[in-house]
């Protein structure tokens, strides 16, 4: 890499008009039919991805790859994994979706994967353990670290709203995490779901230039108006998953793909 994570974002934002990202969740349940019966599960998984990135990357400036779904496959699964990666072209932003959260030399592990051997250019977190599991992440130059902090989903509230100080459990994180980032030489980042756009506007008020990758726009809910507004004139990476990559079942399911991005492009351009 030879720009930094922000940099690149910024660069892809400006050539494409774009904050798009798509999620590559590839559930074999959901996907198309023919491809499972031309191909074995992992190969119609790879299949599938590749041709959604190939019609998609034109209004993409990321791709989130979702450990879950390529670990599921067993053996075979990190080989997809990495072809699909390879399929990315070079000018687009990578995030490895994979929540780690572990301490001390095991994070420094997990941190070595991901930039290392998969060269991904950024990477979600789980903050709850502290400071010590996100520095070995921090520490890689260039890339970005995206700890979670007010997700879309219905059981985050089980904990982000707590009350810590005076302020919301997820306020607490985001401004340590912000703090920790402050002196290394990575840059640290926030998943901040599009169900809570309050939230969002809290956070980008008091971290203006940190950056949010916000997730639950399309399938579940979330307005990209409302988002754009709330996420301010700060880099933000929107993504969106499902609403693509099932947008059709049939043999032009890489096609339906391309017109949702282009559209979600669009509409998060306005």
């Amino acid at each position: 890499m030879n720009v930094t994570f922000l940099e690149k974002l910024s660069g892809l934002r400006a050539q494409k008009s774009s904050v798009l990202c798509v999620g590559l969740d590839p559930d074999p349940e959901k996907m198309p039919v023919h491809l499972l019966k031309k191909y074995s599960v992992s190969e119609a998984v790879r299949v599938f991805c590749e041709q959604i990135i190939a019609t998609t990357s034109p209004f993409a400036v990321a791709y989130k790859i979702n450990f879950a779904f390529f670990e599921a496959l067993g053996d075979e699964g990190t080989q997809v994994m990495r072809s699909v990666l390879k399929s990315i072209p070079d000018e687009i932003l990578t995030i490895a979706d994979a929540k780690r959260g572990d301490i001390g030399n095991s994070a420094s592990f997990y941190a070595k994967s991901v930039f290392e051997d998969l060269e991904f250019y950024s990477v979600t977190v789980s903050p709850y353990m502290g400071k010590d599991s996100l520095l070995p992440f921090l520490n890689y130059p260039k890339t970005c670290t995206f700890a979670l902090a007010r997700t879309s989903n219905a059981g985050g509230n089980d904990f982000q709203l707590l009350d810590v100080g005076g302020e919301p459990l997820y306020v607490n994180v985001a401004k340590k995490v912000a703090s920790w980032a402050a002196t290394t030489p990575g840059t640290a980042g926030l998943v901040v779901g599009a169900t809570d756009v309050k939230s969002m506007a809290n956070l980008r008020k008091m971290l203006p230039e940190v950056p949010f990758l916000i997730p639950g726009v399309g399938s579940q809910g979330g307005s990209a108006s409302e988002v754009m507004s709330a996420s301010g004139s700060g880099p933000v990476l929107i993504n969106s998953s499902r609403s693509i990559l099932f947008a059709s079942a049939g043999q032009d399911f890489a096609q339906k793909a391309a017109e949702i991005a282009q559209i979600t492009q669009e509409e998060l351009g306005k």
